[in-house]
């Protein structure tokens, strides 16, 4: 039984990338996992991911390019300031600069780098380096 789709998701493929598979499928389809995938997509963690529909439910076929050493969801969710954002780098990624943490802002799904920008606030999801 799944209590959370999106953290099935990204232990599904941190493990397929630690074996080093090359393909990897994800079920079930949500749009909080689809719109992850697409944030690890532009940020060159994974190679793409295409909707395969299989029953109920859906699949996404996710393309592993090697890239990730660590990906997961944060629990709970805690709500962020923009001067908060500092605190969680050092807290959730190994160094400045390194990897992407994943906000729910008023304006979607962003990483804190684009949210800092846009000086928006939210609550954290997910990282990944």
């Amino acid at each position: 039984m799944l209590n959370d789709t999106l953290s099935n998701a990204l232990s599904t493929i941190l493990n397929s990338e630690r074996i080093g598979r090359k393909d990897v499928e994800v079920r079930p389809v949500t749009k909080v996992t689809t719109k992850v995938l697409t944030l690890l997509n532009k940020f060159q963690y994974i190679g793409g991911f295409e909707q395969v529909s299989q029953g109920r439910g859906g699949v996404l076929k996710v393309h592993l390019l090697g890239n990730i050493n660590k990906v997961g969801v944060i629990k709970p969710r805690y709500s962020i300031q923009v001067s908060d954002y500092q605190k969680f780098e050092k807290r959730y990624l190994p160094a400045f600069g390194m990897g992407v943490l994943i906000v729910s802002t008023s304006k979607g799904l962003m990483s804190h780098t684009q949210a800092k920008e846009q000086n928006l606030g939210g609550k954290l999801i997910a990282y990944c380096y």
